[in-house]
């Protein structure tokens, strides 16, 4: 059984460390702010250490729809960061879309197998000159797990958090699946954007709720990356302490979710549920 416990409220704005965040970047977080208050309201609880800002960071959240990424944002600059991701390859080859991504500062991580440990390499580096947070999604896609909990995951966040002595502060999200529909896996022409249309239209009518909870840093000082089973033993960490905090965000909503989404697929599982 994930405890229960208790969110308490975000905190006034601070003085944060200053950092290197690309023009570009700072406008479409304005804009994503104005976005995510159209689409719905958006509740925020917990927060980051103030000792870990402007340090190396890792930002460990749910995947639960594609609209939470740009809630994440929202969140993030409503406690006063500029997070960046670890996006896919195939956002960052893309035309248009590609070359602004890379000019926000995001960094690339190729889920071929040959690829990955460059990829790791290459974003502890970018951690560790510190500067803005780096959000990661340990799933590495939307949950399919028919309760919308967290479905396994892969240990490549917990290899970061080890391989850099990086602390991990986990997020929940919950409300986000709401506002724009899982859809299809590929889009071919306009018809295949209409579930994403349509659903964040009725979303601006219903204006769901938003739920993201900063959990404190996941603890890992007792971990090491050269030790046999470590990653996994941190990983599970993550991946519990995003779960504990997702309890209290649908406690009217245990087993599963009141919204259903007609074009979400149910076929995932998730080990994290709790009893």
């Amino acid at each position: 059984m994930v405890p229960r416990i208790r969110h308490g409220v975000v905190p006034t704005r601070r003085t944060l460390p200053r950092v290197s965040t690309p023009l570009f970047w700072r406008v479409l977080m304005v804009v994503d702010r104005g976005l995510i208050a159209l689409t719905g309201k958006l509740e925020v609880s917990g927060d980051i250490p103030p000792e870990l800002l402007g340090k190396p960071l890792l930002l460990a959240s749910n995947h639960i729809g594609n609209l939470d990424p740009m809630v994440l944002i929202a969140a993030c600059r409503k406690i006063g960061v500029n997070p960046r991701f670890m996006l896919a390859g195939g956002l960052l080859d893309a035309p248009i879309m590609g070359p602004a991504l890379k000019a926000c500062g995001h960094l690339r991580v190729d889920r071929r197998s040959a690829n990955v440990g460059e990829a790791m390499h290459r974003a502890v580096e970018a951690l560790q000159k510190g500067g803005d947070p780096i959000a990661v999604y340990p799933e590495g896609k939307i949950t399919l797990d028919p309760g919308m909990w967290p479905e396994r995951g892969k240990t490549g966040v917990a290899r970061m958090a080890l391989g850099g002595g990086i602390p991990v502060v986990p997020i929940s999200q919950w409300g986000a699946h709401e506002a724009v529909y899982w859809g299809n896996l590929s889009v071919g022409g306009w018809k295949d954007f209409l579930p994403y249309l349509t659903s964040w239209l009725r979303a601006v009518r219903k204006r769901p709720t938003f739920k993201v909870h900063f959990g404190k840093p996941v603890e890992l000082t007792d971990l090491n990356a050269e030790t046999m089973g470590d990653a996994r033993r941190a990983h599970e960490r993550i991946m519990s302490a995003i779960t504990e905090g997702l309890v209290p965000l649908r406690l009217d909503e245990p087993d599963v979710p009141r919204f259903h989404d007609p074009t979400r697929p149910t076929t995932g599982a998730s080990p994290w549920r709790p009893a």
